[in-house]
């Protein structure tokens, strides 16, 4: 099997196979454009191994890493499994399994902006863990939504050294590859924003029928101006509001500089009505929040 696979390969701009529209969409948590991308990753994939997937080896899908929020990979790697497994279900195979690569750190930082050395150098000396027991013998499937200098893959490769699963088959899959060395790496953010360019924009996305929040929704809306931030989180909802609270805690955004007003403004209108969220202050005048007896 060949390790690496891609549906779509980029050349330029121009000259796209694929929506840009729909993947800025995608990128953004509209689950309707995640499905049908994974749909037909699986669809191609399939066409060119649908032999190997005969050989009724044990095949586990791993997405993107992630700390706490998955990224927009993970509802397409779950929509490509669904087809994946409807296959193998009719074939009388072993259906797909599903696991983790998980991550120990997350960055403000818009990782879609940087050149290739910024993008190393930003991950090489992350934490991950497998859990290799588990790993051992399987096809390993590694899917993400674009390729665009290889690092991710590359950190992928080492740590299946570091695990001692380098010998075990891995395959690599994305919806779409760069090709040609001559193109910026920022054209994956003229890509991720072609659509969302304003919270506007967004806001159309979670309001659609099949919305899928990820870490790029939460850190895109914590990092905006306040004054568009302000206007457009009270149109929200208040569970959506609570479900943001809690999805920064869990990423640890509510301890990050760039995010703390919002974040401090998101708590004070959710739970203005709400007692036992109580607003201090510090000796350095830096505000923060105490929960006493939240249940």
């Amino acid at each position: 099997m060949s390790s690496v696979y891609s549906l779509h390969k980029i050349s330029g701009f121009d000259t796209l196979s694929f929506n840009p529209a729909d993947y800025s969409r995608f990128k953004f948590g509209d689950g309707r454009v995640a499905t049908a991308f994974g749909e037909t990753l699986a669809a191609g994939f399939l066409q060119e191994h649908e032999t190997d997937l005969r050989s009724g080896r044990q095949t586990v899908i791993l997405p993107s890493p992630y700390f706490a929020i998955p990224t927009a990979s993970y509802a397409m790697a779950m929509a490509f499994k669904k087809i994946i497994n409807r296959f193998l279900a009719a074939n009388r195979l072993p259906v797909a399994e599903e696991a983790r690569i998980h991550r120990f750190k997350t960055y403000s930082l818009d990782y879609g902006e940087l050149d290739a050395d910024s993008r190393l150098n930003l991950i090489i000396n992350d934490k991950y863990h497998l859990d290799s027991q588990f790993l051992q013998g399987k096809l390993l499937i590694f899917i993400d939504d674009i390729r665009i200098t290889g690092s991710h893959e590359l950190v992928i490769r080492n740590l299946l050294k570091q695990f001692g699963l380098e010998k075990e088959e891995a395959c690599y899959l994305y919806f779409a590859q760069l090709e040609g060395k001559d193109i910026h790496p920022r054209i994956e953010n003229d890509l991720n924003y072609h659509y969302v360019k304003s919270l506007h924009d967004l806001h159309s996305i979670i309001n659609g029928h099949d919305f899928q929040v990820n870490t790029r929704i939460v850190k895109y809306i914590l990092n905006t101006e306040f004054a568009a931030f302000d206007p457009f989180i009270a149109r929200q909802t208040a569970a959506f509001r609570e479900r943001l609270i809690d999805l920064a805690i869990s990423n640890g955004y509510h301890e990050m500089e760039e995010y703390r007003k919002n974040y401090l403004h998101l708590i004070s209108i959710t739970y203005k009505n709400h007692p036992i969220w109580q607003s201090t202050y510090k000796k350095d005048n830096v505000q923060t929040l105490t929960f006493p007896n939240l249940q």
